[in-house]
């Protein structure tokens, strides 16, 4: 069975909320936290497949097509893999937020279909989120759950961003 590590996107990866942008909506307003990149390489490098799994009710309101959502996709992938790293897949929730869907977190739908497709063994896997819905859905999926930018209960271990947080699970393994 394979490792991994599933990364929630906005607020762990790139920018939200910030004076430069509010929601991204198009390749343009993806802005990576300082640390990411370099993050992604190590762990790529460290044996873990990482996926991003976001919920991205921006489309199923109306904010953005499914077009520009793959667009800011393929730029983050293209980013990261131009440092070092490899993201194995994206998956995203496009549903209503209010649509009560299987795959929206906190739900485990998009973690556990990825564990499935790949092979990953959830018990040396972890999922990196910015909000408890993310944490909740790691767990729920078997993951350890750590949370970035912010403290929970939820939260096998809190770090300050996504840099702090490979580096302790590459020195815990």
């Amino acid at each position: 069975m394979n490792k991994a590590v599933f990364l929630d996107r906005d607020g762990v990866i790139n920018e939200v909320l910030t004076d430069r942008v509010k929601y991204v909506n198009k390749p343009k307003d993806l802005y990576f936290l300082p640390t990411v990149k370099q993050a992604v390489k190590k762990l790529h490098e460290a044996g873990y497949q990482l996926f991003v799994v976001t919920n991205q009710g921006g489309v199923g309101l109306g904010y953005m097509t499914d077009q520009e959502l793959i667009d800011i996709h393929d730029k983050m992938v293209y980013e990261l893999e131009k440092a070092g790293g490899k993201i194995t897949e994206v998956k995203a929730c496009i549903h209503h937020p209010k649509s009560n869907c299987a795959c929206r977190k906190p739900k485990p739908g998009m973690i556990k279909d990825l564990v499935e497709a790949y092979d990953v063994d959830p018990n040396s896997s972890y999922m990196i989120g910015d909000r408890e819905v993310d944490l909740v859905a790691g767990n729920a999926a078997g993951l350890k759950s750590l949370m970035v930018s912010d403290e929970s209960d939820l939260a096998y271990k809190s770090f300050n961003d996504l840099g702090e947080a490979a580096d302790w699970i590459i020195n815990e393994t």
